[in-house]
């Protein structure tokens, strides 16, 4: 499958949009967690902090995990050409 130069041109062009928006664009501040965190002290905003990291861990992993099983069984679903009989190229 090759990507067509248009298509190439499209998708880091959209890529560009991307970088280059502005941060506070992609992020919806929450009034409670804005105050709690503007008037905590030290050990509050590392909890904050931790909580953070907690939460956003194992997603990040799964999805990795997730990668690579799909780049590890990528060629056990692909078949040659000429295994397929005649009649069944729909």
């Amino acid at each position: 499958m090759r990507i067509k130069r248009p298509q190439l041109i499209g998708c880091l062009l959209l890529a560009m949009l991307f970088l280059l928006a502005p941060i506070p664009a992609f992020s919806q501040s929450c009034a409670l967690c804005y105050t709690q965190a503007a008037s905590a002290g030290s050990r509050m905003i590392q909890a904050l902090r931790s909580g953070i990291l907690i939460l956003i861990a194992p997603p990040t992993f799964m999805t990795i995990g997730l990668i690579f099983v799909c780049y590890c069984k990528r060629n056990q679903t692909r078949q040659p050409l000429d295994s397929i009989p005649p009649g069944d190229n729909w």
